[in-house]
Formats: structure tokens, C-alpha cells, sequence
């Protein structure tokens, strides 16, 4: 029995499928994003071809369930209900449109757009009070640098926001108004709490925020819980979950309340666990809000990020390396080509070698750098044992399936590793939101046995921990910069 259906508006794919009641999920349907045109560091997709995608991958979806979709306003009932929807969206990926015509008056501005970092440079000194309300650092990625620039250049905007003419929202705000035929302008707390616009202590938009970016508050979506949204969507459906991407993730993962983190490794890598009532991150780790319940429950994590690791590893043929080869010479590296991540924040240390190398063998490099992924994974792992108690820990994301990654995480951290093996995350854990299922009853997970028990890399970590120190105490070159 199909008990909710998912809908990943991602980034460079869109997908959908069904979840059952045994927890297996299945019939996914999987489409091609819009192109993303980079120019000079703006990052632009067609949003009205995005939506219109979006609206295929989810009726080919649908019509699994053997419900037809209605259009129109009509109401299903009885054996022609759907089942509800569960919706987890890219973060902060965000565009300007006009109400009466519904037409994107802006390009689909990507997350990976840059032209927000104009905003950090004017409000470098605010910092401060941007993180301690955010629980974010000031960095490009986010809406409101970006949105900041977009209203500044074009003063006529902020008028035709503030009168209504135009909306403003990120990718699913915008999609769920086009499904309701406009009758809700609204975000869901996790996608708010990416904006830099939104107090994380009380879940609200901060006047103290929306004035340091000049953005006109009233124009903002209004914000809603993660779950029980009860939205009625034009084809029928009900929209019970709307949440970002990694929060799903985090849901089907792994457990609250329980001694667990999650290692994801994708385009770019981040650690996360569950955040205790009544704890707040550790120094430079970022705090984020996970997704919040109807009783206004909000679910927090702390979360440590590693930026661009596959871009690094890219050039080379990290297919080739062998495990049994890492540890073999003394040169340290860092993997990071657009700067360290939380909790270093460092933009002057990115991709970078102890000593020269333009003489190994790519091979070799390929080792190099994925022990710099495997040393900056288990240093965030020692911080979140020591604060939080982790005892286990799942890896997931495409690079996590490389041997070398998997076994020399599982001989450095100070906790019992496994690799999941369920597919779609991020579908699933939206699913089971919109279902009600929230927790981690349909994750699968494989122990990474050790293949050796050398102690060559966990001693080499340690001098590599020795070198970063060094590093650290250098003075920046330049602002800092965060992966999203």
C-alpha cells in the first residue's frame, strides 16, 4: 500500500516516487533539471521550465498510483484520493514573480550564485549578530546577500514587492503558490531558516535581519511548520511535508536521540547530528533547524561541511587507488578548492599540498586527497564525540561508495562506521514526514569491517591534525567562505 508520495526538487535533477507501507520506496521517476547558465559567477536557470518539469516528473509519479490527477479545483475523495505529498526542495535557490500573471519576473537564482558577496563585504562587521540569530555564517550562498544585490540594482523592485505586484520566495514557495492557484505564499521553517533572514530562536522573520539586508519584511512568504500542512494543491494532492533537501536526509538517516551522525559526501561533504534540547553548536559548527513539527517543536542539528570535494577529486583517477596504499609518505594535504568549511570558515585554505607534487603520479594525488576528506571528517567526528557522545556513524552521497574513503574513515574515527545503503534519501525522508513516519525505520546499513589493522593512517592523522594547527594560526588573506 502507497502511503505518500515524494517530490526532490534538486539541482541538477528532479525526482519523484512512492513510499509503501513496509517503508520500501519505489517507482521513482527522475527528469533533468534546467540547465544552469554560469556567467562571471551568476548562476541562472529557467524557472518557469523548471516548474513545468517539476509538473511531469510528479504526474508520471502519480499516475503509478492509478489516482488520475484533477485539475481545476476539483476534489478527489474516497478511492480516488492520492496519498499525501512529502516535498524537499535545494536551499536557497530563490526568484521574484508577478502575482496577477504568475510569470518569473528573475531567472531561477541558484544557491551556487556568488553576487551576494558584495552584501557580506558591506556587512562584515554585523557578523556577529547575523550568526548568533542565524546560526549561520555571512557568506554569498544564502538569499538574502543575494536579494540584497538584486534590490539595489533594480530600485523599482522593492515598490512592486511591497505593494504585492511581485512575490519573492525560494523554489518550493514558488511551486506550492503555482499549485494552489496563488492562495498560499509560504516556506517551510528549514528552507526559512537558509534565508539569513530568519531568527532560528523563535522561527520567525527578524526585523533585526530583514533591516541589515535591506529587505522589505512584509514581502517575505509566511512561515509555516515542517509537517501536517495540510495544503490542497490543484491536481489533488494534499501537501502534508515541505522541508530542504539535507533535512530529509537527516530524517531517514538517522535517529534523534540517538549517539548518531551523518558523514554525506557528495559535490560537497558534510557531517551532521542531532542537536540536544537545551544545546547549541559548538564554536564555528553550523546550528541548523532540521524541520519542525505542527506542536511548533523545532528539531535542530549541528553540522560541520567540507566545500567542493568532488570538484577536487575530479582530475583523477581515485577509481585506481588502493587502500593499502594510504599513508605511504608524509605530505599533507587539504581537499577544499573553494576554502575549509565549518568550523574554519577559511577561504585562504582550500586546495593545498605540505610540499610540491607536481612529480607524483595522479594516482598518487588521487590518495592525497582523499585522505584530506578522510582527516577533516574524523576531526569533526572527534568534536561531536566529545560534545554529543556519537557512537555511530552512517556515511552516504555518491563518493562514499569509494574503498578508500569508506575504510579510512572507519580506522580514524572514534566510532563504529556503516555505509547506507538505501537509494533516494532525501525522497524518503520527506515521504515519511508527509506520511507521519518520521524516523529511520526503513534505513539499510552495511558495517565497514576494517580490511587491515595498520595504524599508519590514524598516526599520520594525527601529524596531519599537527600541520592544520599550523595553518590555522595563520591570519586569513581574505572574507571567509561557506559551502551551503
Amino acid at each position: 500500500m502507497i502511503v505518500a508520495v515524494a517530490l526532490d526538487l534538486g539541482t541538477t535533477t528532479i525526482k519523484a516516487g512512492l513510499l509503501s507501507r513496509d517503508g520500501t520506496f519505489g517507482s521513482l521517476i527522475a527528469k533533468p533539471a534546467p540547465r544552469i547558465i554560469a556567467d562571471g559567477g551568476r548562476y541562472e536557470s529557467d524557472a518557469g521550465a523548471y516548474a513545468a518539469t517539476a509538473d511531469a516528473v510528479l504526474s508520471e509519479c502519480l499516475a503509478q498510483t492509478g489516482v488520475r490527477p484533477r485539475h481545476g479545483g476539483v476534489q478527489p475523495s474516497g478511492a480516488e484520493m492520492h496519498p499525501p505529498l512529502g516535498l524537499c526542495s535545494q536551499r536557497s535557490s530563490f526568484l521574484i514573480w508577478d502575482r496577477a500573471s504568475g510569470q518569473p519576473m528573475t531567472p531561477l537564482i541558484s544557491w551556487q550564485d556568488d553576487r551576494g558577496a558584495e552584501s557580506c563585504a558591506a556587512l562584515r562587521d554585523r557578523e556577529g549578530t547575523i550568526r548568533q540569530l542565524t546560526g549561520l555564517p555571512l557568506t554569498p550562498y544564502y538569499l538574502a546577500p543575494k536579494l540584497r544585490v538584486l534590490l539595489r540594482e533594480h530600485p523599482t523592485w522593492r515598490e512592486r514587492l511591497l505593494s504585492g505586484d511581485w512575490l519573492v520566495g525560494t523554489l518550493d514557495t514558488f511551486l506550492i503558490w503555482r499549485w494552489t492557484e496563488g492562495k498560499q505564499h509560504v516556506i517551510d521553517v528549514s528552507m526559512a531558516a537558509r534565508t539569513l533572514l530568519m531568527d532560528v530562536h523563535n522561527q520567525q522573520w527578524s526585523p533585526t535581519l530583514c533591516e541589515l539586508f535591506d529587505v522589505p519584511q512584509q514581502a517575505m512568504p509566511q512561515i509555516k511548520p515542517s509537517t501536517a500542512l495540510n495544503i490542497r494543491l490543484r491536481n489533488g494532492l494534499l501537501l502534508q511535508a515541505s522541508v530542504g533537501d539535507q533535512s530529509a536526509a537527516l530524517v531517514a538517516s538517522i535517529s534523534t536521540g540517538e549517539p548518531e551522525a551523518l558523514v554525506n559526501l557528495g559535490t560537497g561533504g558534510f557531517v551532521a547530528c542531532h542537536l540536544p534540547q537545551q544545546r547549541s553548536a559548538p564554536d564555528g559548527y553550523l546550528q541548523t533547524l532540521v524541520w519542525q513539527e505542527r506542536t511548533q517543536l523545532a528539531h535542530l542539528a549541528v553540522e560541520g561541511t567540507l566545500n567542493s570535494i568532488a570538484a577536487a577529486l575530479a582530475p583523477y583517477p581515485v577509481g585506481e587507488c588502493h587502500v593499502e596504499e594510504l599513508a605511504s609518505d608524509g605530505i599533507f594535504c587539504l581537499a577544499e578548492p573553494s576554502g575549509l568549511g565549518a568550523p574554519y570558515f577559511r577561504s585562504d585554505l582550500g586546495l593545498m599540498f605540505s610540499e610540491p607534487v607536481e612529480h607524483l603520479a595522479p594516482q598518487r594525488i588521487a590518495l592525497l586527497l582523499q585522505e584530506a576528506i578522510i582527516f577533516r571528517v574524523a576531526r569533526i567526528l572527534e568534536d561531536f564525540k566529545r560534545e554529543f557522545g556519537i557512537e555511530r556513524v552512517y556515511l552516504s552521497g555518491g563518493l562514499s561508495g569509494l574503498p578508500c574513503l569508506q575504510q579510512g574513515i572507519a580506522r580514524c574515527v572514534p566510532c563504529v562506521s556503516y555505509r547506507l545503503l538505501q537509494a533516494e534519501a532525501s525522497l524518503s525522508g520527506a515521504a515519511q514526514l508527509a506520511a507521519g513516519l518520521s524516523g529511520t525505520g526503513g534505513r539499510i546499513a552495511q558495517k565497514i569491517d576494517v580490511c587491515q589493522s595498520s595504524s599508519r593512517l590514524p598516526a599520520k592523522y594525527r601529524r596531519w591534525k599537527d600541520w592544520l594547527d599550523g595553518l590555522l594560526q595563520t591570519r586569513p588573506s581574505g572574507p571567509s567562505v561557506q559551502g551551503i
